[in-house]
């Protein structure tokens, strides 16, 4: 199965991510951001045949920074340092796009996905707004290589991240971090609320958990839907195991809020969503917990 003769990664997509951990985490919660990666590779700008600005349309931009000083007061943050264009953590790990690749694909790849189908897999063929990204088609070496060196070492250190939490706490709650396009910028148009909370419709998670963020999000003003549009990708859906004592709750952010999506820089309002996401830590922290070890002890 592994493909260990592909071509090399560029060296400055290495490390793969970023993981800021404190010495001893004071609360059972690990965050993740697995699209905020803004390292673009010349060789993959020289492969595309968009501009590097377009490249980034389906960047969750500055994610990782909204959630840092979050992480700061005490709980690990993994954050993927290459794009999402280029290579998505927030699928399984082989599902690759026939008509991307040169030559058949290997009979363990996934390639009747509906995110394959879509042109998003593993390794996306097109970005957010359905605009085809490469020039022509890739050697399955250089898609194997990303994968091996890129997704395998990010799903390992996160895998680590929430086992250690869980064997420290008694439980882990994974928050995946995402941000999503404004209502003027999200091809099918119509509304869009502020934050959309994603818990595979109670499978992932506790309800408990998913209950008090959305209460919480919605005491700040926060227009917040459950699991619509969004109710969680790959990472909520893997790692989210409520019965092995592991919660997973993916959050949606509207980038209206924060950013200009256009120039793709943040706008007033980052500082005050920042503010908000940290003011909800402390409470978080304390509260959950409660809540959680309260249910098991009634259990």
């Amino acid at each position: 199965m592994p493909f260990r003769d592909g071509p090399a990664i560029p060296a400055d997509l290495l490390p793969p991510f970023v993981v800021s951990a404190p010495k001893t985490p004071v609360a059972p919660f690990v965050l993740c951001s697995p699209h905020s990666g803004r390292t673009y590779p010349e060789s993959f700008i020289e492969q595309s045949r968009l501009s590097p600005l377009s490249l980034r349309k389906s960047e969750d931009c500055f994610v990782d920074e909204l959630f840092g000083p979050v992480a700061d007061i005490g709980v690990p943050l993994i954050a993927a340092r290459f794009p999402r264009a280029f290579l998505d953590v927030n699928r399984e790990p082989y599902e690759l796009d026939p008509e991307l690749f040169l030559g058949p694909l290997p009979d363990f790849a996934n390639t009747q996905s509906v995110r394959v189908a879509g042109g998003l897999g593993t390794i996306a063929r097109i970005v957010a707004d359905g605009e085809e990204i490469y020039r022509g088609r890739l050697q399955l070496s250089d898609g194997i290589a990303r994968i091996e060196h890129l997704y395998v070492p990010f799903h390992t250190a996160l895998r680590e991240l929430i086992e250690a939490t869980r064997k420290r706490f008694g439980y882990a709650i994974l928050i995946d971090c995402h941000s999503m396009p404004s209502a003027s910028m999200a091809p099918s148009g119509g509304p869009r609320p502020d934050i959309v909370l994603g818990d595979r419709f109670g499978a992932s998670a506790d309800s408990r958990i998913t209950r008090y963020l959305k209460d919480a999000l919605t005491a700040l003003d926060y227009e917040v839907h459950m699991n619509r549009p969004y109710a969680g990708g790959y990472i909520t859906e893997h790692y989210g195991r409520p019965s092995r004592n592991v919660h997973a709750v993916q959050i949606e952010i509207n980038r209206g809020l924060y950013l200009d999506e256009l120039t793709l820089r943040p706008t007033a309002g980052f500082d005050e969503l920042q503010r908000d996401l940290l003011s909800l830590a402390a409470p978080l922290f304390n509260d959950l917990p409660a809540l959680l070890e309260h249910r098991a002890a009634a259990e």
